[in-house]
């Protein structure tokens, strides 16, 4: 079966986008600079394995927020994989290229999973990731920490219950520094504990 994992970059504070992010401006203020480590996703080593098993994935699921700020990814996440938008409201307008919409999370994990077969499902957005956790449907969180505190923004863990979530540390891989703007980047994969 396949696995359903989040993959996401953060600040050390836990903000995945600066603050006002918007469509026109989709990470916010200083929120790009999550992203600097991708700079370096051709190089062997750390950086290049997780980028590959990013683009390995055979399905995404997202949230209509990151879909929407992410300019819908023009109808193609990554080599017409299926794209899986957890929406409340389905849009008037057909979805584009390989993009499905989808209002009940279970059902979401569902045909993710079966579009995925044997391989993995990449979840988006703060939003999805919360609502599979809360549905049981979260298998495992890959988190790109950045050591940087943006302070404000989209945090990606608000609004969950007050539950207790065991998480099992399965990998943790560390980014050589870059140059300019020098940054260690820890990538960190957990496995929700069933």
């Amino acid at each position: 079966m396949a696995t359903i994992r989040l993959y996401m970059t953060m600040s050390l504070d836990g903000y995945i986008a600066g603050s006002r992010d918007s469509v026109d401006a989709p990470m916010g203020v200083g929120g790009f600079r999550l992203f600097n480590w991708l700079d370096r996703r051709n190089d062997p080593g750390p950086t290049g394995q997780v980028f590959a098993e990013v683009m390995a994935t055979r399905a995404v699921i997202s949230g209509r927020r990151t879909y929407e700020h992410a300019g819908r990814w023009q109808g193609d996440h990554h080599d017409g994989v299926p794209v899986f938008v957890l929406t409340h409201h389905v849009p008037d307008d057909p979805p584009p290229g390989s993009v499905r919409y989808v209002t009940d999370v279970r059902e979401c994990a569902a045909q993710g999973r079966a579009a995925a077969g044997d391989g993995d499902v990449m979840v988006h957005g703060a939003g999805a990731a919360q609502a599979l956790l809360r549905a049981g449907q979260l298998d495992e969180l890959e988190l790109h920490v950045v050591p940087v505190l943006l302070g404000q923004g989209r945090r990606l863990l608000d609004n969950l219950p007050a539950d207790q979530v065991e998480l099992d540390l399965v990998r943790r891989l560390t980014t050589p520094e870059l140059e300019e703007p020098a940054q260690h980047v820890m990538h960190l994969r957990y496995r929700l504990r069933q």
